[in-house]
């Protein structure tokens, strides 16, 4: 499952998106599209949140009120610091264990947990970090749906003081669910930019074939052009040297 929220109109026609949990966060990471920005909260656990610019655009061209509305998101999707998330950790095991033995499913018992244990929503002064999906670094030794960095310097850090809930309402108010197939997703998309590049390289082809056959044409030209006034030349010449002199058409007068 994967919810998807339209950003403030006033930023332009974004979708910010986040998946349910750990699982849809790694299929997230997998299938992402260089467009995207991944944000999290730092040194807390909370959901995957992206956004998705235009192609073309960086995160350097996101306004602050799409950053404003992604870090709200992430924030109000966020549980406790690192260190309260591994003392619970034995806690969650045993609830989870308890809630599916009941017959509880997967969103009732991840709406429970974070009931119980999200109160990284409520902590102020927290940094949000950011960056391009194809920053995001992922190795087989990593947990399901935990990620590293490429590059640390393409890393981007925003503070949030608080939760404002008149954002967090109006994102909701957007939020749409969906089970989109991620990879079909991304495989139709690569497969048509594939297509795209194949046409603009036939394109530079055939440009570039028309250019040589127009100066193969102009070097023609101006070899024929050469030829000619070479011909003209060598003609007044052979005018020249036949032609009688004065005397002498006088005296053929005569």
């Amino acid at each position: 499952m994967v919810f998807y929220f339209k950003a403030r109109p006033e930023a332009g026609d974004y979708t910010i998106f986040m998946g349910l949990d750990k699982y849809e966060n790694e299929d997230l990471i997998k299938y992402g599209f260089p467009e995207d920005i991944w944000f999290h909260v730092d040194k807390m656990s909370s959901a995957h949140v992206y956004v998705r610019l235009n192609k073309g655009q960086t995160m350097d061209d996101m306004s602050e009120g799409l950053l404003e509305d992604c870090a709200q998101l992430v924030k109000a999707n966020s549980i406790q610091g690192w260190t309260d998330y591994i003392m619970n950790q034995y806690y969650i095991s045993q609830i989870t264990f308890a809630c599916k033995g009941a017959g509880y499913c997967s969103c009732s018992l991840n709406m429970l947990l974070f009931l119980l244990f999200g109160a990284g929503n409520k902590i102020n002064n927290i940094d949000v970090v950011y960056t391009p999906w194809y920053n995001l670094k992922k190795t087989p030794s990593m947990d399901v749906g935990q990620v590293g960095f490429h590059n640390s310097k393409l890393v981007r850090s925003i503070k949030v003081e608080k939760r404002i809930n008149e954002i967090v309402n109006r994102l909701n108010k957007t939020k749409v669910e969906r089970k989109p197939d991620l990879k079909a997703e991304r495989e139709a998309v690569s497969a048509a930019e594939k297509a795209e590049r194949k046409a603009q390289l036939r394109d530079k082809k055939r440009k570039e074939e028309m250019e040589r056959l127009e100066k193969e044409k102009q070097a023609e030209i101006r070899s024929y052009k050469g030829l000619m006034v070479q011909e003209k030349m060598t003609s007044n010449k052979q005018i020249a040297s036949g032609s009688k002199t004065l005397q002498e058409l006088e005296e053929d007068f005569m």
